[in-house]
């Protein structure tokens, strides 16, 4: 039995959000199941039917919410970016890294569709190619703008905000990439903040005794 909905007029298309609570629910529904299924398998390896089959829809029936599997895996993206930016509004750019990583622990699934993404984006015309291009440069542009709002041309370690930008970003993936192999021995947010404070020059916590 097919869950298809019939298809509302164009004008009540651009309210689907507000106007037709469960639709919205269905499409939530979906993204959840379709980041599960791109963090398994990556974008090549998964399909729209195992995405279909975990929400208990015909493969029509899911194409009645997104028109294909590069726009579900658009849509998932930039869903996962909005719940980022909403929980940590308000954070500085660097206290929000701190957080991110805390977050991120306790969402696995997450981190490894970012790192599966994040590889297979370099490979041809991947559909993630672009996004995450675009979302690095995003990320180093607010980190740079934080950094040299708070210390001009250059930080107290001697690297410039834009230096300091890139390489946070960059342990931040590559400390992601690490945990997913070793949780248990990767602490991710002590060690983003650690970075953080090398990067500002602030003295170093006293070790506990």
């Amino acid at each position: 039995m097919s869950e298809q909905e019939p298809t509302p007029p164009p004008e009540a298309l651009g309210r689907r959000g507000r106007g037709r609570p469960r639709a919205t629910r269905r499409r939530d529904q979906i993204l959840d199941a379709a980041l599960a299924e791109f963090a398994e398998s990556g974008f090549q390896g998964a399909s729209l039917a195992a995405v279909a089959r975990r929400v208990g829809l015909s493969q029509q029936g899911l194409l009645h919410h997104f028109p294909g599997k590069e726009a579900l895996l658009i849509a998932v993206l930039a869903r996962r970016d909005e719940v980022d930016v909403r929980e940590l509004d308000g954070l500085g750019e660097t206290a929000a890294l701190t957080g991110l990583a805390e977050r991120n622990t306790r969402r696995p699934e997450v981190v490894r569709l970012h790192t599966l993404l994040t590889a297979e984006g370099l490979t041809g015309d991947h559909p993630a190619s672009a996004y995450v291009r675009d979302r690095y440069a995003r990320v180093r542009d607010r980190l740079a703008h934080t950094l040299r709002a708070e210390h001009g041309d250059r930080l107290p370690s001697g690297a410039t905000p834009d230096q300091a930008a890139a390489l946070l970003t960059a342990a931040m993936d590559g400390l992601q990439l690490q945990w997913l192999y070793d949780p248990d021995s990767v602490d991710m947010p002590d060690l983003v903040g650690l970075l953080t404070d090398v990067l500002r020059g602030a003295p170093p916590d006293p070790a506990p005794h």
